[in-house]
């Protein structure tokens, strides 16, 4: 019978002394990782649903995207994978259905032509094409547990340099640009970050985090409610944009004419 020491030194060992340690490991992630409830998602969604969310993108998507959501090039894209918050995105901000081909499809709620539970349907049937970013849930939408200083400093890290430093867009190449975030749902915007509609990248949940993402929604609530203003004119809220265009043409034309009106005065 072999002894234990030799049992230590068989190459087997260490192979074995892994494998607890993984399923040790794997084991103790999924009992401690917090329980998240699921938005929407072709696994959320009824069979029934899913079939009549077909039925919706057949007569509504399929001549631009294909019967099978595979996608008509050049009229648009696939959407095998890009997953219910798209949809949902897209659909619920009356971007799409596109109305007439353009750059850039425009946030417009009078051009939404789906109920809720349309979009929940026409969602879950996209979904289960090919998994991809789910509608998230209520708990990353209530702003309870939010940091704003925090989201702040996310928001200017990320966001800033196309949506502008108050969240009122900017101007991007090709005619396009960034959108105001001022008045979206903080649904919307979450959506937006998951799923990078258009020019924007994807923050998915490996670079910026649940939390990350909230942080930066409470931050975008609080400029709304009047939380970035420390007195004076607020300009706007178009940010350094602004001030240097204030400061141009008021500032520096207040001191042009101050010194043609002293230069007239001395002669």
């Amino acid at each position: 019978m072999s002894s234990p020491a030799a049992l230590r030194r068989s190459p087997l060992a260490l192979l074995v002394v892994l494998f607890l340690g993984l399923c040790f490991t794997g084991t103790a992630y999924a009992a401690l990782q917090p329980a998240v409830p699921p938005g929407t998602s072709s696994s959320t969604v009824s069979p029934e649903d899913i079939e009549a969310g077909k039925q919706l993108f057949l007569g509504n998507c399929a001549t631009c995207h294909g019967t099978n959501g595979q996608g008509v090039d050049p009229i648009g894209p696939s959407l095998v994978g890009v997953g219910a918050a798209s949809v949902d995105f897209q659909v619920s901000t009356g971007r799409m259905p596109l109305p007439a081909p353009q750059v850039q499809a425009d946030r417009n709620a009078s051009q939404v032509q789906f109920s809720e539970e349309q979009i929940t349907q026409l969602a879950g049937y996209i979904d289960s094409l090919g998994p991809g970013p789910d509608v998230p849930s209520e708990e990353w939408l209530d702003l309870e547990n939010a940091d704003i200083a925090a989201g702040g400093a996310s928001y200017r890290t990320n966001c800033a340099m196309c949506h502008n430093s108050s969240g009122t867009g900017g101007a991007l190449t090709r005619g396009k640009y960034a959108p105001t975030l001022m008045g979206v749902e903080a649904q919307h915007i979450y959506e937006a970050m998951v799923t990078g509609p258009q020019s924007m990248p994807v923050f998915n949940d490996q670079n910026l985090p649940p939390q990350e993402k909230e942080n930066i929604i409470a931050f975008l609530k609080n400029i709304e409610e009047g939380g970035n203003s420390y007195g004076g004119a607020g300009i706007g809220s178009y940010g350094p944009a602004g001030d240097a265009l204030f400061v141009w043409t008021i500032g520096i034309g207040s001191l042009i004419a101050l010194a043609v009106w002293i230069g007239r005065k001395a002669a």
